[in-house]
């Protein structure tokens, strides 16, 4: 069977709505995919300070805020049919949505983009709300990626994604772990923002820096990180976890930023050292982070001596994993297979996780 889908992420760092028209084609249950079209449309400041502070809103401003951010998708997506001639190609959408609230302990998560919106304004089956189950069931509802690991890049034992949260999925055998590490490109671009820029692009300003030892060792001081997985980092922890850093107003934008660097790259390693069960290889990087020259220096340097090899692939597929794997969980709900791992999640069983909207 083949699905011609559109996978929409949007992650932590805020840079924009990744958009993806990808094919994805099972035959006797290997999985093949390409990614036809891309997109990231940056978001407005507008919208970026309407995301950040979504989690302080009242219950009717939070509810306005999940429709008219379903129609901004469902507007992005119609143009983005319209400029790359798609129409009458897609076969569904599969969101995933802004994430907001995450709380497993209290069962709770919630991404922003209301489905039936999305659907209205397109006229396409849309499947979201990819999370829920896994939690209900008990699970972390994150990372759900490992599920495109398995069956879209199983040649690899490691796969780390360098998003607003870094998190890797570590190949047993035929089972997979995946977990959430630290806080990534979200803390990065909040440093670059101090000196009016993006993002620290290559990682120039952070080689220009030093590291500053008390700033590092605050950094790597918080019990998260010696938490057995299954673990996940919601946008707001991850944000007070970056304190030493971001509140930090007695030092250079650069040397904050070789520090911010540096702990990425300590905590990539000392994850894999604690879960990686000595399992060499290779580790798919992607992810915005993987176009941080200096930070992919300092993980390579930093893996190489546990006997693995980094390998950054083309750019659509560093820049649209996400968006493939949301739309092949999509697919995967749309024949209502498992599309979300309990052994990553800790769930109490496998899930098939997503709402589905019809116009």
């Amino acid at each position: 069977m083949v699905y011609n889908v559109i996978g929409l992420m949007s992650g932590s760092s805020l840079d924009g709505l990744d958009i993806a028209y990808v094919r994805l084609e099972e035959v006797r249950g290997n999985w093949n995919y390409e990614i036809l079209k891309t997109e990231c449309v940056e978001y407005t400041p507008e919208w970026k300070g309407a995301l950040r502070n979504a989690s302080s809103l009242s219950a009717l401003e939070y509810l306005n805020l999940d429709t008219k951010y379903g129609k901004l998708i469902g507007t992005l997506v119609n143009s983005f049919i319209a400029q790359q001639e798609l129409e009458h190609k897609v076969h569904f959408i599969a969101s995933h949505g802004h994430t907001v609230f995450h709380e497993p302990a209290s069962f709770t998560t919630a991404q922003l983009g209301d489905g039936a919106s999305i659907a209205a304004i397109t006229g396409l089956p849309v499947i979201n709300d990819l999370r829920s189950v896994d939690v209900a069931l008990g699970g972390q509802g994150a990372p759900i990626v490992p599920i495109a690991d398995k069956l879209l890049f199983g040649d690899y034992n490691f796969l780390l994604n360098l998003g607003g949260i870094a998190n890797i999925s570590v190949k047993h055998g035929d089972a997979y772990t995946a977990f959430d590490i630290c806080p990534a490109n979200q803390m990065l671009n909040a440093l670059a923002a101090r000196e009016q820029l993006e993002m620290d692009r290559d990682g120039l300003l952070a080689a220009k820096g030093a590291i500053l030892p008390e700033k590092l060792a605050s950094l790597e001081q918080f019990d998260f990180y010696n938490v057995k997985p299954p673990r996940s980092l919601s946008n707001s922890v991850a944000m007070a976890m970056s304190g030493p850093v971001l509140e930090a107003q007695d030092a250079a934008t650069s040397d904050l930023l070789a520090t911010a660097t540096t702990h990425i790259a300590n905590e990539v390693e000392r994850a894999i050292r604690q879960n990686g069960n000595g399992i060499s290889g290779k580790m798919l990087v992607t992810g915005g982070g993987a176009l941080n020259k200096t930070l992919v220096n300092l993980i390579s340097a930093r893996t190489a001596c546990l006997g693995i090899e980094v390998d950054v692939p083309e750019e659509n597929t560093v820049l649209f994993k996400e968006a493939l794997a949301m739309a092949l969980l999509g697919v995967l709900r749309w024949r209502e297979e498992a599309n979300v791992l309990s052994s990553v999640s800790g769930a109490s069983r496998d899930s098939v996780g997503g709402a589905l909207w019809l116009s």
